[in-house]
């Protein structure tokens, strides 16, 4: 049974975070989190949307008579969906030096949001990274043990599963990133500096932004807010005017480690491709055709534009498609195909290529543009689970 908590507590940890309080070219070290659950069946999507959903309490005062329509939209939006979002606390497991007896220390904290009716979490994997094990808060005070079901550091996006009852699960209704345009509407919800069920009100900023990730890749597509983004706020949802959820709170860009007016969120977008993945398989799935590309750092020190094809898998379609990758001629090593463009776009990085591959999606064609030789050539391949 849950026990009623108070008001989630203040942690120093929380002024370290990657996101929501820390310049955005730093990020945690990564940690070892052992998923729960490696294979779990396909979930059903996510429940009803917010303005169909009862309100948090029955015991809310009505709506005050005078208020704009605006106003009177962002007092509804925030009442339904602050059911949905969580308080994480992240505890890291210490010995103690003199008693040798093992301690439970609190790491960190962040926001997080129910996904579906079977108890799934979504929030930042730098929100976990560094616990052995975590507690989810919900909007009724109710603290709940949660296990790891998976992540993706790629995209700092990470799952947890609680075992709620079903009254006190609320999923967030999903929306789309794609639409965004620079100016509409965004409200986050989360807890910042510890300060539960937090709202505040911006407008889209930017898109298309650019953020490293725990494990070194970018995330992509990445929607820039003016909406207040401070420690702690790390995995709440940023949702329209609709109430739709369009990205992940996941970093902010600040001198002094607070809100700054430039805050980032990944793309639903993203979230959506990956969440069920995670579910289901622990990770994401990783896309490409069957090539082992050449590393950055030996790309660029023999002069390659592009991304040079190290090895290719016997039977994969890049195989099938005549691709191939250095070769041993007396006693040295020669250069393959080099990938210079994928669907059209130029491919500078291995993160290029693989992003490619992501953008396209398993089952989906992808055309490769390769050179060898001095000669340039187009094939297309299918993207395939590797």
């Amino acid at each position: 049974m849950p026990m009623k908590s108070s008001l989630p507590f203040l942690l120093p940890a929380l002024l370290l975070g990657f996101v929501a309080g820390q310049l955005v070219p730093g990020v945690l070290p990564a940690a070892k989190v052992t998923p729960a659950a490696q294979r779990r069946p396909a979930m059903q999507a996510p429940g009803t949307g917010l303005l169909d959903a009862p309100a948090a309490s029955p015991q809310l005062p009505p709506i005050p008579t005078g208020l704009s329509d605006e106003e009177k939209r962002d007092i509804s939006i925030f009442r339904r969906a602050s059911r949905s979002v969580a308080f994480i606390t992240s505890i890291a497991l210490r010995r103690d030096l003199f008693t040798f007896d093992v301690m439970q220390i609190p790491q960190g904290a962040g926001s997080g949001f129910l996904w579906d009716e079977q108890g799934h979490v979504v929030t930042n994997y730098h929100v976990i990274s560094q616990g052995s094990s975590f507690q989810v808060t919900l909007s009724d005070h109710t603290d709940w043990p949660a296990e790891v079901v998976g992540y993706a550091p790629d995209k700092d996006i990470a799952v947890l599963r609680i075992d709620a009852p079903r009254e006190s699960l609320a999923p967030l209704e999903l929306g789309g990133s794609r639409g965004l345009v620079v100016g509409q509407r965004v409200l986050a919800i989360g807890n910042p500096f510890g300060l539960d069920q937090t709202l505040t009100v911006g407008v889209v900023s930017a898109l298309g932004r650019e953020l490293t990730s725990p494990s070194g890749r970018t995330i992509r597509d990445v929607v820039q807010t003016d909406a207040a983004i401070n420690p702690g706020n790390s995995g709440g949802p940023l949702l329209d005017s609709t109430g739709h959820l369009i990205g992940v709170n996941t970093a902010i860009y600040s001198p002094s480690g607070t809100s700054a007016g430039i805050g980032f969120a990944v793309p639903v977008d993203t979230v959506k491709r990956l969440v069920p993945q995670i579910i289901r398989f622990g990770k994401p799935l990783q896309p490409g055709v069957g090539i082992v590309p050449l590393s950055d750092q030996w790309s660029q020190q023999i002069g390659i534009q592009g991304v040079a094809v190290q090895e290719v898998q016997p039977g994969s379609p890049a195989d099938r498609a005549g691709i191939v990758g250095l070769q041993e001629r007396r006693r040295r090593l020669r250069l393959g195909d080099v990938v210079v463009f994928v669907d059209g776009k130029r491919v500078k990085s291995v993160d290029d290529l693989l992003y490619g591959f992501e953008a396209a999606g398993v089952g989906n064609d992808v055309t490769l543009t390769v050179m060898r030789d001095g000669k340039e050539r187009t094939v297309r391949v299918p993207v395939i689970q590797q």
